[in-house]
């Protein structure tokens, strides 16, 4: 698959999401938008392609935009990121927050709300050292239809056996049919909201932690430059970033700095600094 039609689609979607496709990702971009293609009554992708290329409604680029969106997630992705939130990040949190007694944590393309969940979970079991917090985690995805499903509360019986524990699903969960059901407790806890990482996140306010995992591995160098640059403007002084385990701020920006001993936990550069000095 080339051509004009295809090379306009590809930079829309760069320009949409971020998502960098190549001509070797061909197959991706028909398998994708196949049933989008079906779904507007068009002989196949190609047709879908030159109608966007013609001019499109921005319902149908959404829907294509989050066609070709990656959302594989799973309860405590990867482990180590948990790990370290609730034995090295919240302690010292904890203790410097003491005063104000709040924490807000971003979990930036939160896809189907397993990463936010997984995170409340981790809260809610170092509950007994934060009596009378307030505790505030706000999940976002560009994807509409991501976002419900996280909202909704409401996992596979596949979707809760990838990461959690047989303890964690008896406490934190409930059978509903065929399905289960997060507790009410972890959903009050956790704020749904659609967001784009290309654009700014002024208005979410200032965040103790974020995670912004397997995301930016997506992204061209301008566009991960930008986007850590965003992020770095959110993030409290001594606050912390997650990034995922393959993604790296070097020779993207010096705005943050690894954390010592921690693969993809990221500091403030300046508060790195000045706690070293």
């Amino acid at each position: 698959m080339t051509g004009p039609d295809f090379e306009y689609f590809c930079q829309l979607i760069k320009s949409r999401s971020g998502l960098v496709l190549t001509p070797e990702k061909a197959y991706l971009v028909s398998s994708r938008l196949t049933p989008v293609a079906r779904a507007e009554n068009l002989a196949g992708v190609p047709e879908l392609l030159a109608k966007l290329r013609q001019g499109a409604t921005d319902a149908l680029v959404q829907r294509c935009v989050e066609a070709m969106a990656t959302h594989e997630s799973f309860f405590f992705r990867d482990g180590a990121p948990f790990e370290q939130l609730a034995e090295r990040v919240l302690p010292e949190l904890i203790a410097a927050r003491n005063a104000s007694k709040s924490l807000r944590i971003w979990c930036a393309a939160c896809s189907s709300g397993q990463e936010p969940y997984s995170v409340a979970i981790v809260l809610q079991e170092l509950a007994a050292r934060m009596p009378g917090w307030r505790l505030e985690i706000v999940a976002t995805d560009m994807s509409e239809q991501i976002l419900q499903k996280g909202k909704s509360g409401l996992y596979s019986e596949f979707e809760v056996k990838r990461g959690l524990s047989e303890a964690r699903l008896a406490r934190w969960f409930r059978k509903d049919g065929h399905s289960w059901r997060v507790d009410p407790a972890l959903q009050q806890m956790v704020t749904f909201r659609s967001h784009n990482l290309l654009n700014t996140s002024a208005g979410l306010g200032q965040f103790d932690v974020i995670f912004c995992r397997n995301v930016l591995i997506y992204f061209d160098v301008a566009q991960k430059r930008a986007a850590l640059s965003d992020l770095a403007a959110r993030l409290a002084s001594d606050g912390y970033l997650f990034l995922g385990s393959a993604e790296t701020v070097i020779g993207v920006t010096d705005a943050f700095q690894l954390t010592p001993g921690a693969r993809g936990l990221y500091r403030p550069a300046v508060a790195a600094v000045a706690k070293i000095a």
